[in-house]
């Protein structure tokens, strides 16, 4: 499977349909019981405004939906994939067919509010490290079946990808550590069992664990939940010997501080976990 920054354009519209198609089933079933009033053959134009201020995210996604429903609508975007909306603005006009865009609504707005949301509060921590070293970076804490579309409002936002999956790329955790006889056992053992592995990280929680990682030549060190001046100390003994990430409490009220250490990469799941989605709603007139 591709890595999410190997896919093209082609790749992400095919990413999106298959997972339009499975939402349409989820939503549509054996067919629109109240979309069936509405003569099929009555035109409509329809405008998607946003009710706050957000970064925008899931053209594909909602292009797929709506042509799914009516392959001959029109879609003009005011707003581009990446751009700021503001409050009330005109994101987006459809022209379609009446019957097929209110089938098509609910499953567009869904996938367009919770991807924005991911990409708008990655802008936000991506704005509050500015001018430190340190990248934004997502975890696996995605909402089931929707992993890539997730990571790519990440990447949306300013933000920077970590491993998709357990398949791309090793983090070795301390149970890990444990169970394969330590961190230069662990270590050695990688080499043979994953050498097609994109990276190879390894999670310390101690300075102790940190010296001993370096010692044995890792190349990417995760601090686990290490105050402030225990990280200045692992990024002076680190001396740029390997990418150091943090993890672990980070928050608005933290970010800047921990970013200020020096450190290369700051993961956070609530990119993906805690989003509140934006708000967005779709009007309709007749043609």
């Amino acid at each position: 499977m591709k890595h999410l920054s190997e896919y093209t354009a082609d790749d992400l519209a095919g990413l999106a349909r298959a997972d339009v198609a499975r939402a349409l089933a989820e939503d549509v079933g054996s067919g629109d019981l109240t979309a069936a009033l509405v003569d099929a053959s009555r035109p409509a134009r329809a405008r998607i405004l946003a009710r706050e201020k957000a970064v925008i995210c899931g053209r594909a996604w909602v292009e797929a939906a709506v042509l799914a429903c009516d392959p001959s609508a029109r879609l003009t975007w005011h707003v581009q994939e990446g751009e700021c909306c503001q409050v009330d603005q005109v994101v987006l006009q459809i022209e379609g067919q009446a019957q097929a865009l209110l089938t098509a609504e609910r499953t567009a707005l869904n996938f367009l509010q919770l991807l924005s949301a991911v990409a708008t509060r990655t802008a936000v921590f991506v704005e509050a490290v500015k001018g430190t070293r340190a990248a934004i970076v997502d975890t696996r804490k995605t909402l089931p079946g929707l992993r890539l579309a997730q990571k790519y409002a990440v990447k949306t936002g300013g933000g920077v990808n970590h491993r998709i999956g357990l398949y791309d790329a090793v983090l070795i955790k301390e149970n890990h550590i444990a169970a394969a006889g330590g961190v230069a056992a662990v270590l050695r053992r990688v080499q043979e069992t994953a050498p097609q592995a994109r990276f190879v990280e390894i999670e310390v929680e101690t300075l102790a664990q940190l010296d001993e990682a370096l010692a044995c030549g890792a190349t990417m060190v995760l601090l686990d939940n290490m105050d402030i001046p225990t990280l200045n100390e692992a990024v002076r003994r680190n001396a740029g010997r390997a990418i150091l990430e943090i993890s672990g409490g980070v928050n608005l009220d933290t970010v800047r501080a921990l970013a200020e250490t020096g450190v290369d990469r700051i993961s956070i799941g609530a990119l993906t976990k805690d989003v509140k989605a934006v708000d967005f709603s779709m009007r309709f007139e007749s043609l």
